[in-house]
């Protein structure tokens, strides 16, 4: 048997900035900079449709950034504006037009594909130039405080595929992550809130110092106050982009997924709300079902466990849905979330619960009968 070992370095660059597709703003020259091959590089832009439906402006400021720096971009192809939310990631036809799109923009692996968009079409644009060309260089310019602080900044792309969540997908450290401010202040009110649910998951199993921070801002991450939301992206987004870079299993080869503490529950309900739950909604009612469970069970102390609940509730989370109690085929549909984290990862089942504020712990079971002690006790306190 001949083996070699095979070693390789990724750079992982996170900027943030204002107004990155004003014609000065140097954000981007300088990330690009770290280049060897030579300008003008040859790009194609794909943009969230939510962020123009009403409002072209974007468009308008993109198509003006590289008019004013022909000098180190070439634009393939005018914007490509897609529908954004879950539904871009269930449609697989959207997968081919994004190749057939960079083929008419002839990128090369010397080139760059821009995203710009919330989560769901950071995934598929993420796996389409993963996968073209056997992988373009990305740009994610992530829009929403989930997407900043949170999965825009990972290394995952993905799509769903008979039906199940990101089933189809890749393992892909993007050339680098823009974090725009400018676009959180347009936000709705529940939308600005959805990232710091991630927020308190990756303080949790990560930091207690940062989860003591969030607490004693509280009341001004409750308002969606600017200056405490845009501290709290940048350093959730330093916490996984710490994670993934020295946790020594980037791309998952191992059973275990920390940073989706909650999730095999959150993935699950938004799948049984068709998608009504939102990611970050789903997340804070699987974190609270986990933290429940782990009280139940003796791995979490009482006192912690209301006061991160607690927390949670007053920053506008609910921790519970109608949807945890779903029945199908006579079973709680919820449950099948434990089988489908198991074999998205493969090998034995692998959850992690928080032992105590800023420390996690993997366990290899979940006892079905305190899973369902915990739904019911959520919903009591949902007043359900």
């Amino acid at each position: 048997m001949l083996e070699r070992a095979i070693q390789l370095t990724y750079s992982h660059r996170i900027a943030f900035t204002r107004g990155v597709f004003s014609a000065g703003n140097a954000t981007i020259a300088d990330l690009v900079s770290a280049c060897d091959d030579s300008p003008p590089h040859r790009v194609a832009v794909f943009v969230d449709q939510g962020l123009v439906k009403d409002d072209e402006s974007l468009l308008t400021a993109i198509e003006g950034y590289f008019e004013a720096n022909r000098d180190l971009f070439e634009l393939g192809l005018e914007p490509c504006v897609l529908p954004g939310g879950e539904v871009c990631k269930t449609e697989w036809s959207f997968v081919p037009s994004l190749w057939e799109a960079m083929d008419e923009a002839r990128l090369d692996r010397h080139s760059f594909v821009f995203v710009v968009g919330g989560g769901a079409i950071l995934d598929l644009v993420g796996f389409a130039a993963a996968t073209a060309h056997r992988g373009i260089r990305l740009i994610r310019f992530p829009t929403t405080t989930l997407s900043q602080g949170d999965g825009g900044v990972g290394v995952k792309n993905g799509v769903n595929f008979l039906g199940k969540k990101n089933w189809v997908g890749s393992f892909a450290v993007p050339f680098a992550v823009v974090n725009d401010f400018d676009f959180i202040d347009g936000l709705p009110t529940e939308f600005r809130r959805e990232g710091i649910i991630e927020a308190i998951k990756v303080a949790l199993i990560r930091d207690a110092a940062f989860f003591e921070w969030i607490s004693e801002n509280a009341d001004e991450l409750e308002k969606l106050e600017s200056k405490a939301l845009e501290s709290l992206i940048e350093r959730s987004a330093e916490l996984h982009v710490d994670h993934i870079a020295t946790c020594g299993d980037p791309f998952e080869l191992g059973s275990a997924r920390p940073l989706d503490f909650g999730h095999w529950a959150a993935h699950r309900l938004e799948q049984i709300s068709n998608f009504d739950l939102t990611h970050g909604a789903a997340v804070a009612i699987g974190m609270a079902l986990d933290l429940v469970y782990s009280r139940l069970v003796g791995i979490l102390d009482g006192e912690s466990c209301e006061r991160i609940l607690a927390l949670m509730e007053k920053i506008g989370f609910a921790t519970y849905s109608p949807c945890l109690h779903e029945v199908v085929d006579g079973k709680l549909a919820v449950l099948r979330g434990l089988e489908d984290f198991r074999e998205h990862l493969g090998g034995e089942l692998t959850i992690t619960l928080i032992p105590e504020i800023g420390k996690k712990l993997e366990v290899h079971e979940m006892e079905e009968a305190r899973v369902v002690e915990a739904m019911a006790e959520l919903r009591t306190r949902s007043g359900g």
